[in-house]
């Protein structure tokens, strides 16, 4: 979603085109964006006929102004033009977006989603009112709490770290690396990161308010690791995420440790550690990916298993 604003900045005057109610099976969540210009289009609401309808008439949308909403039927009923067959149905809302007002709107919700804080944005629907910042929700309008994307501070920027920053950018998160060594975290390695060379007690003040922080400890060794878990256990806002790369054998040792601190045992057995599932990973590429997947499944939930796993026990 961050990305999707971004891109809208840049972009105006473009057609904003946002799922506001599903019902059934769709490809597509409430709350899913498409931006449409006369030359590009950014993101998807499903695809398909469904997606090709909304654009033809975010096209028109484009050009006078007037705000519509599209209904997409994938019921596949026979009696009637669908445009698919998943099941359901969704409502589209187009809006165009520009001048000063929407530049403005777009650059305070980039402001507050980039500083780790979530965002209500309310659309009217029923007048010709543009969207607004606002918690409070008038009848006819459409309003949505965007979370700001979450968070990856990787914490030691060796070869595990440099494969993991690519992997977790290319699955939703905003990158941050923190390590004191400048020839190791830096721009060059880590392009699209935001980079701490503070110390870690430092760095984490300095996230302090972002609300869906995760944090991957990947450090050279023992005395990084037990630093990172005191200023990261520590933090005010819990962390949604904290995994420590190392055997079983380091864990242990680094939660003796930890524990002489003070820590209860409680707040450790939430630490992921070893990282990542079980997927055989030798590699610094594998293990970002087995890291990554165990992201996942903290942020969307799930089991870890083969989804081909109950297909494959019926004789």
């Amino acid at each position: 979603m961050l990305d999707c604003y971004r891109q809208l900045l840049e972009r105006m005057p473009a057609v904003l085109a946002t799922v506001i109610q599903v019902k059934g099976s769709v490809p597509r969540e409430v709350g899913a964006k498409m931006i449409i210009t006369d030359a590009e289009i950014f993101g998807t609401i499903g695809g398909g006929a469904g997606e090709a309808k909304v654009i033809q008439a975010a096209l028109k949308v484009l050009q006078t102004g007037e705000k519509q909403w599209i209904e997409i039927d994938l019921t596949g009923a026979p009696q009637r033009e669908t445009q698919g067959i998943c099941g359901g149905m969704m409502r589209v809302w187009l809006e165009r977006w520009e001048g000063e007002r929407a530049i403005s709107l777009t650059r305070q919700i980039l402001t507050q989603l980039e500083s780790g804080q979530a965002v209500s944005i309310v659309t009217p629907l029923d007048s010709d009112q543009s969207p607004y910042l606002s918690e409070d929700c008038p009848n006819q309008a459409f309003i949505e709490t965007i979370e700001p994307p979450p968070t990856l501070l990787i914490v030691g920027a060796g070869h595990c770290g440099i494969q993991l920053a690519k992997v977790a950018e290319l699955i939703g998160f905003q990158v941050m690396v923190q390590d004191d060594r400048l020839e190791w975290a830096n721009l060059d390695r880590y392009p699209n990161a935001k980079i701490f060379n503070s110390s870690i007690n430092e760095t984490v003040a300095q996230l302090a308010n972002h609300t869906q922080l995760y944090a991957a400890l990947v450090t050279r060794g023992y005395q990084y690791d037990l630093a990172a878990l005191q200023a990261l256990i520590h933090r005010t806002l819990p962390c949604r995420y904290i995994g420590m790369i190392g055997s079983e054998k380091r864990v242990r040792q680094v939660y003796q440790a930890i524990e002489k601190t003070g820590i209860p045992n409680k707040k450790l057995r939430a630490i992921y550690a070893p990282i990542g599932l079980d997927i055989g990973a030798l590699t610094p590429e594998e293990i970002a990916v087995s890291i990554s997947a165990e992201l996942i499944l903290v942020r969307r939930g799930g089991t870890g298993r083969s989804l081909s796993e109950s297909l494959r026990m019926i004789d």
